[in-house]
């Protein structure tokens, strides 16, 4: 029996990495009947916008997501309801993680960099404990998912493919729980 997350992406816009990566982690959690809730927040987000041309290519260039409805996204500025709601906070960048703690600090404990809670969480620990050693570690921008903003079809298929091989990762630690 699976058990219920409820997750939450951040990059900066909100319009190219929290929302690919929501979007491959639904893509997941329906292929394996997990029970996860996403939704996905950026730190400094004109709010409403749709995601960028590039940022669609980059889905539909991996066939593994198959259909999605990427037209319903609306960017969100990150908030105290998302943080409240949030099992976990995946920041794309050592900054995002930086962001929640000045901004939520009572929520900090949720907020990790995606590539540093795949490197660091143990796999032999329940989930909330993985997520309580990688939250006390110093974020570190060695493990930034790097912004595509203003690069070209090429930059933001490969931000695609390195947050696809990161989502499966991140799902294999959680299915470790």
């Amino acid at each position: 029996m699976s058990i219920s997350r409820n997750i939450l992406t951040l990059c900066t816009g909100n319009v190219a990495r929290s929302v690919m990566l929501a979007f491959m982690l639904q893509t997941i959690a329906d292929a394996n009947g997990e029970q996860w809730q996403l939704r996905s927040a950026g730190t400094l987000v004109i709010e409403g916008s749709s995601i960028s041309p590039r940022t669609l290519r980059a889905l539909q260039s991996l066939d593994e997501l198959g259909d999605h409805h990427y037209g319903a996204h609306r960017s969100h500025q990150i908030d105290g309801d998302d943080v409240a709601w949030a099992h976990i906070v995946l920041a794309s960048e050592a900054d995002h993680v930086n962001y929640v703690r000045r901004h939520f600090p009572l929520h900090a404990h949720k907020a990790v960099s995606l590539h540093q809670f795949v490197r660091d969480a143990p796999l032999d620990e329940s989930f909330d404990a993985a997520l309580e050693e990688v939250s006390s570690l110093e974020p570190d921008p060695h493990f930034d998912v790097r912004d595509p903003a203003g690069g070209d079809d090429a930059t933001y298929i490969a931000c695609a493919r390195e947050l696809w091989e990161l989502a499966q990762a991140f799902a294999v630690v959680l299915g470790s729980d």
